[in-house]
């Protein structure tokens, strides 16, 4: 049953299901051609909503939805900081959407794997936060091979420097607003709700993507009901799991990403192999550490007091 297992255990499936969950996701956005990347995003965003909302409910802290209201009425500056964390998020989920259908999958999964080498430095530069020996480590392997890329071929795609940099400010100002809960991303789904529903409806009206895929009728809106689960079990895990044990086990994302391009007939170039080559060995620098930290800590707690002499 899974409500005898513990909250780490529970956590752990919850993390799975939503990286599965998420691949699947990847995988199957081809099938919605000729649609849109934007029209698949706003009907993401219109049903994420309701659902961010049930879980706020279920959670028991649509206290955490109103206490932002209260604040826009005190401080009305907060919705231009809520409306363009909106915006962030909103280009993420779309990028998510718009590379399966352009055949560009496997750059956005790069971009998942340097986001967390991207946040560690960002800890520790804007926030102080220490670093050992092993995730500086992982970070030089991975700039290494940014620079190679950057001399091979004078840059790194856009769409891994819109996951690995967007969302680090993404996350950075909804730190910063105090709106880094489940309530503040309720707020900026709603803040683009006129956007998704602009780009819906001029998908509908054209006509032209359901007459050539009448299946977008049902397969669109189970579509976007699939991804609100995959986000809620993502929620899940954030909320059961401690910090260092989520983020290790989020690296399964990215990595079955990579799977769900490769299947959809996407390739690795020869060249490539030295940046993806690097960013995986950094992964796997990271994955070591955080794991025999994690055993260490687990060890020292479990440890008994010495007896006072």
């Amino acid at each position: 049953m899974l409500g005898s297992r513990t909250p780490v255990s529970r956590g752990l499936l919850a993390s799975v299901g939503s990286s599965l969950a998420f691949a699947g996701v990847y995988f199957v956005t081809p099938m919605l051609s000729p649609a849109s990347a934007e029209a698949v995003w706003g009907i993401r965003n219109l049903i994420a909503i309701p659902m961010i909302a049930l879980a706020l409910l279920a959670v028991r802290q649509w206290h955490l939805a109103t206490e932002i209201v209260h604040r826009v009425r005190r401080t009305p500056l907060l919705a231009l900081g809520i409306l363009a964390c909106g915006f962030l998020v909103a280009a993420q989920l779309w990028v998510f959407s718009w590379a399966p259908l352009h055949g560009r999958g496997l750059q956005v999964a790069l971009g998942y794997f340097l986001l967390p080498l991207v946040l560690v430095i960002i800890g520790r530069f804007l926030y102080k936060d220490r670093l050992v020996w092993w995730q500086w480590l992982a970070a030089g392997i991975a700039a290494i091979g940014v620079v190679f890329e950057l001399i091979r071929v004078g840059g790194v795609s856009w769409e891994t420097l819109l996951v690995a940099l967007g969302y680090p400010v993404y996350f950075v100002l909804r730190r910063a607003l105090g709106t880094a809960h489940l309530g503040g991303m309720f707020w900026e789904f709603v803040s683009v709700s006129l956007f998704a529903l602009a780009f819906l409806v001029r998908e509908i009206g054209a006509g032209t993507s359901t007459a050539a895929n009448p299946a977008l009728w049902w397969a669109a809106p189970l579509f976007a009901v699939w991804t609100g689960i995959a986000l809620m079990l993502y929620i899940s895990a954030s909320r059961l799991l401690t910090m260092s044990v989520f983020g290790l086990v989020s690296y399964l994302e990215p990595a079955l990403l990579v799977v769900a391009s490769l299947l959809n007939g996407e390739r690795i170039g020869a060249e490539e192999w030295v940046i993806y080559g690097a960013v995986w060995a950094s992964v796997t620098v990271l994955l070591v550490g955080g794991c025999v930290a994690l055993v260490r800590d687990r060890r020292s707690r479990q440890k008994p007091p010495q007896p006072d002499i």
